[in-house]
């Protein structure tokens, strides 16, 4: 009886060890959020929250994710190139590309799928975007429920009202707000609907000894600016002095704080946007950067009330919270043209409230439930239900500061994302506070959950994982990549081997190399300096992109690769 018992004990002990190194892991990701807009990469946006896992964790330097939304979701969900997994693009085919279905693929995995092997439960909150049907009537084979995740509330589709989301699901069904009996807020706002999801998963999560994967994706702060008007009244006069001052003052923050070298210029202000000084709607761009400030304050906020239920659930030291963002700064032009509206594109009469059971399916709404136009342009003050408007490429620029380009491109200010990791019980507290310097991207992601999580990857009918695991640098041990990193979007290519990338804008543009150690802000192109360089990653990338079904693409044909622009 007494070996029985210190056999059980020894067993017991074994099983708690086991479940130490077995953390909880929640992925959170920002929407068309820049490099230097959080607080902890040298913004002036109240993140107190992320500010506090960065200042207990460490914050990667160089991670990146693939300058588009979907292509995006599909990499990190995977751990494949987004083409691989069959979104190379947008939702929806392409020719008979395989690259480019727009669904994702049958040959893929995601991490829910992969971590419940491992005994994970597996939760979402957010933005899905990686199938085109979004409608009641659509198959449902690519919806989280399909996809590995045991619960689910967000939206399928990419983008909408922030106060009435389009394509709004709880489980496998299409709500609205209004009829959704579960969740009844005084006042519906979509970012604090993912937050308090995801924190009723920690709190509803049966047996500390059966962990869980949580995927909570933000759609904050992509267009349209919707927030709160109790969060945009926080930043009243920050933005009076605009952008080239918000510009420089995050750019002398980040060298202070080491996220950038001083020796790396700052790039110059875009063509495109004017000096502050002769902007010509100051008053209009001044309220829609309040209010994107305001969206990702929002969002912040919902991160402090996931850390609040991890802490009233005791599961705050086991747990590996991973912040990122999908792309850079999005300089889109969305409802920034002059007075126009729905009422101008539908029937004035079917303006009119719409009953509580009627499903959002409309990215752009043609009216507010309670029967309100729809208004876009510069007379329309961003922030409400009733407009929709995006803050533009001045803005944008300020967001990627100090990069070059925006969300779609694949030049630093296109790909670059905060990466904060953060684990009590993970990571060391000589590493609280530090900078992580080795390059991350969104495919190390799977590799770091089925490290961390014991899972085993499939090795049958599937594309091989394609990154690395990060759990070794956050204490600050080498990752071990030995291939380069590589991306495609709409012609824009590129490729990163250790301190060399080779980068193009657009499918029939040459190609740019750059040394990322001494000059990440991609201002002094070495092609014509080393073009024998240029012309071996050149075709590293094309050997690539026929391999991970980036090419043959719909674009452009590319030029052969030339140390020489023309």
């Amino acid at each position: 009886m007494k070996q029985l018992t210190l056999l059980l004990l020894a067993l017991s002990l074994a099983a708690q060890l086991h479940a130490a190194k077995r953390p909880n892991i929640i992925v959170m990701m920002a929407d068309d959020m820049g490099w230097s807009d959080i607080g902890c990469y040298g913004g002036e946006i109240q993140t107190p929250n992320l500010n506090g896992l960065a200042a207990n964790g460490v914050r990667f330097t160089q991670f990146y994710n693939t300058g588009r939304c979907c292509p995006t979701r599909a990499c990190l969900m995977t751990g494949t190139y987004p083409h691989q997994a069959g979104i190379g693009h947008m939702m929806g085919p392409k020719g008979d590309l395989p690259g480019y279905r727009g669904d994702l693929g049958k040959d893929v995995r995601t991490i829910a799928e992969v971590v419940k092997t491992a005994g994970y439960s597996t939760y979402m909150a957010g933005k899905w975007h990686v199938t085109p049907h979004v409608r009641p009537d659509t198959p449902k084979y690519n919806w989280p429920r399909q996809r590995g995740f045991d619960r689910f509330y967000g939206t399928i589709h990419g983008a909408g009202s922030f106060y009435d989301p389009n394509s709004l699901t709880r489980e496998n069904t299409l709500i609205s707000p209004l009829n959704d009996l579960e969740y009844q807020p005084e006042t519906y706002y979509y970012t604090h609907a993912i937050a308090d999801h995801a924190s009723r998963y920690i709190r509803e999560h049966k047996g500390k000894d059966n962990p869980f994967f949580i995927y909570v994706a933000f759609t904050a702060p992509h267009w349209p600016m919707h927030a709160m008007e109790k969060d945009v009244k926080k930043y009243d006069g920050v933005y009076d002095k605009g952008w080239d001052a918000i510009r420089q003052a995050r750019y002398e923050r980040q060298t202070k704080m080491g996220l950038i070298n001083k020796d790396w210029a700052m790039t110059p202000r875009d063509s495109r946007s004017a000096p502050w000084e002769n902007a010509q709607d100051k008053e209009w761009d001044i309220r829609n950067m309040e209010v994107y400030a305001a969206m990702v304050d929002a969002l912040d906020q919902g991160v402090g009330g996931i850390i609040q239920s991890l802490k009233e659930t005791g599961q705050f030291d086991d747990t590996l919270l991973l912040f990122l963002a999908d792309n850079g700064g999005c300089a889109e032009g969305m409802g920034r043209g002059n007075g126009t509206s729905y009422r101008d594109k539908k029937d004035p009469e079917s303006i009119k409230p719409m009953d509580k059971d009627e499903l959002q399916l409309d990215m752009i709404p043609v009216r507010t439930r309670d029967g309100r136009v729809v208004r876009q342009g510069k007379e329309v003050m961003a922030g409400g239900p009733d407009t929709y408007i995006g803050y533009g490429l001045s803005w944008a620029n300020t967001s990627n500061t100090p990069f070059r380009e925006y969300k779609h491109y694949v030049h630093e200010g296109g790909i670059s994302s905060p990466l904060i990791a953060h684990w009590p019980k993970g990571i060391d507290t000589t590493r609280h506070g530090k900078l992580e310097h080795q390059p991350g991207h969104l495919i190390d992601i799977m590799a770091t959950c089925v490290d961390l999580s014991g899972a085993k990857y499939p090795t049958k009918d599937v594309v091989p994982m394609q990154g690395v695991s990060l759990a070794p640098a956050f204490n600050g041990n080498g990752i071990g990549r030995e291939a380069p990193i590589f991306w495609e979007h709409e012609g824009n290519r590129a490729m990163r081997d250790g301190k060399w990338k080779l980068v193009a804008k657009g499918a029939n543009s040459p190609w740019e190399l750059y040394d990322i150690e001494a000059d990440r802000t991609e201002l002094n192109d070495l092609a014509e300096k080393d073009p024998a360089r240029l012309a071996k990653m050149a075709q590293t990338w094309e050997d690539w992109a026929v391999a991970a079904k980036a090419k043959p693409w719909p674009w452009g044909q590319p030029q052969k690769p030339k140390g020489k622009k023309k």
